[in-house]
């Protein structure tokens, strides 16, 4: 048993920290939404009043929060055990994570992948900079919430990697909804056709697990367009660090920033749909 300490109990934050009080580890959580602390409770774990009671007497603390304002916030903010981990989980850009190793050695990026529904699974792939040693014993509690976890490299790795992912994430989302909106101006099925696209080299993740729901139109959040964008943001910042042009992934990000200023922020990023739809004339 392991006592953490675990701030950021939101649509992923919840569910992972479930898994880990199931595992029987000593699970110490805090969040500014009392509903939050209140499913901890249910699930077993303790309810902190603040971060610093959540970061007290805890051997691994674990954030999982919205972006680096956030994270700074609590990781500069409040003091660690001394020769604890700190395992920020959180999607947010690599200078981040290198200025928390600077104050932190004993720090690790992990951010992950796999959406609302990998972290209720225990399912999410899990990408982690940082030193070799700390992977190695973070990586019983890391295997508690995933089911593929990579050392990618020091510090600040981790949120490389995860930006290389939402860039491929964006570009396949919106290609998925130029392939329906092209099936359905021409008259063919798109379950049909897509059901065909998903068994060839076209085959891909996201054509598995939502091509029914967007042609249904069905855009209730696992991952909000809101956040993608701020990934987006994350990944042109990382390519301007290492001054490399990421052509497609610009083009990526304005289609997520237009679903945001059409209003669609709140939805799944799915819902990439919608903005071409709405750039042909055929909004549903």
């Amino acid at each position: 048993m392991t006592k953490i300490g675990f701030v950021g109990l939101g649509i992923m934050g919840s569910p992972m920290a479930g898994h880990l009080v199931a595992a029987g580890h000593d699970v110490t959580g805090f969040d500014l939404n009392s509903a939050a602390l209140e499913r901890l409770e249910v699930q077993g774990g303790r309810a902190a009043e603040s971060v610093a009671e959540a970061f007290r007497g805890a051997e691994v603390v674990i954030t999982m929060l919205p972006n680096h304002p956030q994270v700074e916030e609590v990781v500069f903010g409040n003091s660690l055990e001394p020769g604890a981990l700190l395992i920020d989980m959180s999607t947010i850009r690599p200078a981040t994570s290198l200025a928390i190793a600077a104050k932190h050695p004993r720090s690790l990026d992990a951010p992950v992948s796999g959406g609302e529904t990998g972290a209720k699974q225990a399912s999410l792939s899990i990408m982690v900079g940082g030193d070799e040693a700390d992977f190695a014993d973070a990586k019983p509690i890391l295997d508690v919430l995933g089911k593929t976890i990579v050392h990618v490299g020091p510090h600040g790795a981790g949120q490389v990697v995860k930006a290389a992912n939402q860039l491929m994430v964006g570009g396949i989302y919106a290609l998925v909804a130029e392939a329906i909106v092209l099936l359905e101006a021409s008259g063919v099925d798109p379950k049909a056709g897509l059901d065909v696209l998903a068994g060839g080299l076209a085959a891909n993740r996201i054509l598995d697990l939502k091509r029914e729901s967007m042609i249904a139109r069905e855009f209730q959040p696992g991952f909000r367009i809101d956040l993608h964008h701020k990934d987006m943001g994350i990944a042109l910042d990382a390519a301007r660090q290492v001054d490399v042009a990421l052509p497609v992934t610009g083009l990526i990000a304005s289609l997520v920033a237009a679903g945001r200023a059409q209003g669609y922020g709140s939805l799944d990023h799915s819902a990439l749909l919608k903005v071409i739809e709405n750039f042909s004339g055929r909004a549903s």
